[in-house]
């Protein structure tokens, strides 16, 4: 089989200019019941992405991605195959720092240049899931000033290049059967902006190992040692699909960075995470994780194979 990136759903195209990421949680009340509703949202989901890309083609469209984590498919198809990598994240712990683990069987990852299309897209969807599902967090992110993390820094530096992107982010044909799929894993990080902002430019510079204003990486020698660009970064050739949305609810200072992570292994992101939270990321001194849960994102075949009933 041969990787058709027109295949998967939205995991390397740009993160958007509004975005809503929703977690959803399974209720296990009557797990037959909620099997029939998941094999028929699988159908409908498409559908409301398609009608929502018609009617909203001049200003953009939407793009989305949605997602299960293993235990809600080893709930809802228990006796089906299951990606390779497909794992349940738990919490990683350092010297200083940890990486919770947080609940979540469902993730939803939508963007679009009109608010309103997300609005749309996510109160049909809801309309199918809220019966048989409560919901775990609902954060809603924004484009901020020149595409920079809401630190101030370029986001994206250490992203594949656009045209290479898809063969980071998708399975290959070392899993056929889910082929096209990917592998998103979605975390919550809340700022101490006050500590953050009371750094001089050049100690933040140091901290992210890149200059803020012109993007251009420092010197190794110029970096702290746990300087995010060095801490995160584990090979050329292991990198992943990277989306840092800011989010904020100025008045409260409940301000941050949504991150996800799209990749076709699992295992680089979490060796990623591994080395950020071994080696004491600089970004961890003055943040707060309040979730984080691998999902897997099944290819456009592969929703029409659960909605055909293929999965059980």
């Amino acid at each position: 089989m041969t990787v058709n990136p027109s295949m998967a759903q939205s995991v390397w195209k740009s993160p958007g200019e509004n975005v809503l990421f929703t977690v959803l949680e399974l209720k296990r009340e009557d797990q037959a019941h909620e099997q029939e509703v998941i094999t028929d949202f699988a159908d409908r989901y498409q559908a409301i992405l398609r009608s929502m890309n018609i009617r909203m083609n001049e200003r953009g469209g939407i793009e989305a991605a949605w997602g299960l984590s293993n235990a809600a498919w080893d709930y809802l198809f228990p006796n089906a195959n299951k990606p390779q990598e497909l794992e349940t994240y738990q919490t990683l712990t350092g010297p200083k720092y940890t990486m919770p683990a947080t609940k979540g069987d469902l993730f939803f990852h939508l963007r679009a240049k009109d608010e309103a299309t997300v609005y749309e897209v996510m109160s049909q969807i809801m309309e199918f899931l809220r019966p048989i599902t409560t919901v775990v967090d609902e954060t809603k992110g924004f484009r901020y000033f020149e595409g920079r993390a809401i630190i101030g820094f370029i986001d994206g530096t250490e992203a594949p290049e656009v045209e290479r992107a898809a063969e980071y982010a998708i399975i290959g044909d070392e899993d056929p059967e889910f082929i096209n799929g990917s592998y998103a894993f979605a975390q919550k990080w809340r700022h101490h902006m006050d500590v953050w902002n009371r750094l001089s430019t050049e100690t933040q510079e140091k901290a992210i190992g890149r200059k803020k204003f012109s993007d251009l990486e420092l010197d190794d020698e110029e970096k702290l040692a746990n300087a995010h660009s060095a801490v995160s970064n584990v090979g050329d050739e292991k990198k992943i699909v990277r989306m840092n949305v800011p989010f904020s609810d100025p008045a409260s200072g409940n301000t941050g960075t949504y991150f996800i992570g799209y990749a076709r292994h699992w295992t680089i992101t979490k060796e990623m995470l591994e080395a950020m939270v071994d080696q004491g990321d600089y970004l961890l001194s003055f943040s707060d994780i309040l979730s984080g849960q691998l999902f897997f994102i099944p290819s456009k075949d592969t929703l029409d194979a659960i909605a055909d009933g293929e999965y059980k």
